[in-house]
């Protein structure tokens, strides 16, 4: 089997050093997506840029939370369950899942999706904003009104299929084996296309950490890469003052914006025989038949 790998840039749309960031990736074909958040202060600059360039490579970031103290945004739809005392989403995802009633999410979810569309974006993808949906905090998955929505919409979606036991988050957490397998059986039955595996690398900066030590862990991952298609994602953004004061750990996403221009990191994915993909493959041959699957799922749930 040959190893793909997607390389996501998350939070286009955010601010503007990450929109420049993340214009400049795509732009170079440096990464095979990025994924908008619709409801960010940046968002008008980031879905006009990709309607006029008619880029095929934007998703949507499906954003429940707004986690920085000196950037806070509001859903769309208003709805008084999805945003903390603040009038704003919640900071964090535990405080999301335990007040937000679902039906207000699902008109949210919609909401998001079509002023992505109504811009002019053809979107390539749908993800979600720190796993908001996944339940990974309290256990309360909104996934299932998630997956149906995006294969109502006929696009393929950031989960996975399997557990790469190396990935520092996904390979740490225990009795997960279980809900990921009724996951992806519930997206394959639904006919939502996924990746193999989900790679991700610590979000903040690490004690001791500096670029050259960031860029070596990440080539390292390429030659320990698993067969099949792996996407991980990345928050690049470039230098800015402001950035720089009042969000945590900007660092790291200098360093992100910097390395796939990165000759060593270019030589690596060429000698690891890593081939970047993007989420057209994904659509295109990742299918798996819906009535089998439905069985799957069935077993799953009665096991």
């Amino acid at each position: 089997m040959s190893k793909r790998l997607i390389i996501n840039c998350d939070d286009f749309g955010q601010s503007a050093p990450m929109n420049e960031a993340i214009m400049h990736l795509l732009e170079e074909g440096k990464v095979s997506s990025a994924t908008i958040m619709a409801v960010a202060p940046g968002f008008e600059e980031a879905a006009a840029w990709s309607a006029r360039r008619r880029k095929q490579n934007v998703g949507l970031h499906l954003t429940m939370t707004s986690e920085f103290d000196a950037l806070r945004w509001s859903s769309l739809t208003g709805h008084p369950s999805l945003h903390d005392e603040s009038g704003h989403q919640y900071k964090t995802v535990k405080e999301f899942e335990q007040g937000a009633q679902t039906g207000a999410v699902v008109k949210e979810i919609n909401a998001q999706y079509e002023l992505v569309k109504k811009s002019g974006i053809t979107i390539s993808h749908v993800d979600n904003h720190m796993g908001s949906l996944y339940g990974m905090e309290t256990g309360r998955s909104l996934l299932p009104q998630t997956l149906w929505r995006i294969s109502r919409w006929r696009l393929p979606s950031r989960f996975f299929r399997y557990i790469h036991a190396e990935d520092p988050l996904l390979g740490s957490l225990s009795n997960i084996e279980r809900p990921v397998a009724l996951a992806s059986a519930l997206a394959d039955t639904f006919g939502v296309q996924i990746p193999d595996y989900l790679l991700s690398h610590p979000f903040g900066l690490q004690e001791g950490e500096t670029y050259d030590s960031f860029k070596q862990s990440i080539i390292d991952k390429l030659y320990k890469l698993p067969d099949g298609v792996c996407e991980t994602y990345i928050h690049p953004g470039m230098e800015d003052s402001w950035m720089l004061a009042n969000i945590p750990h900007w660092e790291k996403r200098i360093w992100e914006s910097r390395l796939p221009f990165d000759d060593d990191f270019t030589y690596a994915m060429r000698d690891a025989g890593v081939e970047l993909t993007d989420y057209r493959y994904v659509q295109e041959h990742l299918k798996r038949p819906r009535v089998r699957s439905a069985f799957r799922l069935l077993k799953q749930l009665i096991r």
